[in-house]
């Protein structure tokens, strides 16, 4: 039987990294002729490079990991414009290298009986990179590391773009948008839509690409989002591939994680009555300043719940603090308030890194406050834990918006961002706190129209469904998501589908 090697091409970024290995190992499991090369790119962040071969390390036979030698990264005056911008620079240096490394593989592969290439399996930001295939013949695909929602806006922003190339405004009226029930409000966009520095070209020039490609997998399943898949279902070109949730589920212990503080997380957890603790993490980039870590503990504090909560300290852009006036702390006590930590003794717990999924997997865990990074939130449905949502970041505020038109999630709020001066108040908090965790009603209803009480991208919420409606809704999408990953299950299926596709009978 002739080996297949697919050649996979992640963003050195660590959520992108943990779904593109995942999603490797997933396909490895199905069938035994594929075999997998990773080109690794060096990372923007120090801890990754390692991380991603401790992850690989499980698969030595079938999955191997190829470091491509590190190029010079673009300016930092870049990133301070667009991190998009950015991070798409990077990735286009990279091409000559990750040109050679394919097609050295590529050369060895054909002068073998044994094995043949069957195509490049890219993330997102790498697109650019599909040329490298065409001029090797080899098909290409993109594993989308999001959900269909997302697929939904960058369609949209390619058929925007013919009829109004330029960035978009926070004035928008709302936008119709192929997988949304609902039009969609500009201020839940990603930022990157709205900058003129580099940032809304970079999603264009990713967006534009997807048309190139011979297939789409996409980090999801149909049970979750069967309106948005239903949607791209009928001659989309190219197919769509749900093939998630892909999620790392066998905890290992992180490089910025003290097993010992590890141990002291969990042991807490286990004193704790089932359900009773609400906990916040915010993604691998999620910090906030000592503005928003006072309000954050005011609220838990008046909530009067237990709380486990991941709390990490802004760092500086450089040994010594930049020109903006932000204050910068060693310690994440400097900024909490004064007498806190001895007034919420016992009922709360404040640590760094957590090991996330080993939490949510904790009977004691009743709720889950997020930034909304979709690995978060697959992971949270996975162990039927209520989502809070607070995003920053990226597509978070979009994602925080599906989980909404789902009923799948309390809302704290969906336009925050992190590069405001906006403070998400204590007795906000508090009430999100509250509603997640006792089964209240739910907050008054409003219609979605626009509110100038604040920032220029706030607007009134739908009603939260009554969160007691939210709990019943999440356990139920666990099984589901449980069984979509089972044989016979929607997502393997989806999987077997996609093999076929990839390698024929070979």
């Amino acid at each position: 039987m002739k080996k297949v090697e697919l050649i996979f091409i992640p963003t050195p970024l660590i959520g992108h990294l943990v779904s593109t290995i995942e999603f490797a190992k997933r396909l490895i499991h199905q069938d035994d002729q594929i075999w997998i090369t990773i080109l690794s790119m060096k990372s923007l962040t120090s801890f990754v490079d390692d991380y991603t071969k401790s992850l690989t390390a499980s698969q030595p036979d079938r999955i191997q990991l190829i470091d491509i030698p590190q190029v010079d990264p673009p300016p930092l005056d870049l990133l301070k414009l667009s991190a998009e911008a950015y991070l798409y620079a990077y990735i286009e240096s990279y091409i000559p290298r990750i040109r050679n490394a394919v097609r050295n593989i590529v050369s060895v592969k054909s002068s073998s009986d044994s094995t043949r290439v069957a195509g490049l399996v890219l993330d997102l930001v790498c697109a650019p990179m599909i040329d490298i295939a065409t001029e090797l013949d080899l098909p290409s695909y993109i594993f989308l590391i999001t959900n269909t929602a997302f697929l939904g806006l960058m369609l949209y922003l390619t058929t925007r773009h013919s009829q109004n190339s330029s960035e978009f405004e926070s004035t928008d009226p709302d936008h119709l948008i192929p997988g949304f029930v609902n039009p969609v409000p500009s201020c839940v966009l990603p930022s990157a839509v709205f900058n003129r520095d580099g940032g809304y070209t970079a999603y264009f020039k990713i967006a534009e690409r997807f048309k190139d490609v011979k297939g789409i997998m996409i980090n999801t399943f149909e049970e979750l989002e069967s309106y948005a898949l239903n949607c791209f279902s009928n001659g989309q070109k190219p197919p769509i591939y749900p093939v998630g949730p892909v999620i790392h589920l066998n905890w290992q212990p992180h490089p910025e994680l003290d097993l010992a503080q590890r141990d002291k997380v969990m042991k807490w957890l286990d004193g704790q009555p089932q359900s009773s603790v609400v906990f916040l993490c915010f993604g691998s980039m999620g910090s906030y300043g000592a503005p928003q870590v006072k309000e954050t503990a005011l609220g838990l504090e008046q909530s009067g719940y237990r709380f486990l909560w991941s709390l990490r300290v802004p760092q500086p852009p450089s040994p010594e603090n930049d020109a903006s006036g932000i204050a910068y702390y060693k310690n994440p006590d400097e900024m909490l308030p004064d007498g806190f930590l001895e007034r919420i003794q016992g009922r709360g717990m404040i640590c760094g890194w957590a090991p996330q999924v080993e939490v949510l997997a904790h009977e004691a865990i009743g709720g889950f406050v997020s930034h909304c990074g979709w690995n978060s939130i697959l992971e949270s449905l996975w162990f039927g834990v209520p989502i809070v949502t607070w995003p920053m970041y990226a597509e978070q505020q979009l994602n925080a918006y599906v989980m909404e038109e789902l009923g799948l999630a309390v809302v704290l709020r969906l336009d925050y961002r992190r590069d405001t001066s906006d403070v998400v108040m204590a007795d906000e908090i508090e009430k999100a706190v509250r509603m997640v965790m006792d089964g209240g009603s739910c907050w008054e209803k409003t219609t979605p129209t626009r509110s100038n009480h604040t920032q220029n991208n706030k607007f009134k919420l739908r009603a939260n469904p009554n969160s007691s409606e939210v709990r019943k809704k999440v356990k139920e999408m666990a099984e589901m998501a449980r069984k979509a990953t089972m044989e016979g299950g929607s997502s393997i299926n989806s999987i077997g589908r996609l093999i076929e596709d990839m390698i024929g009978h070979n």
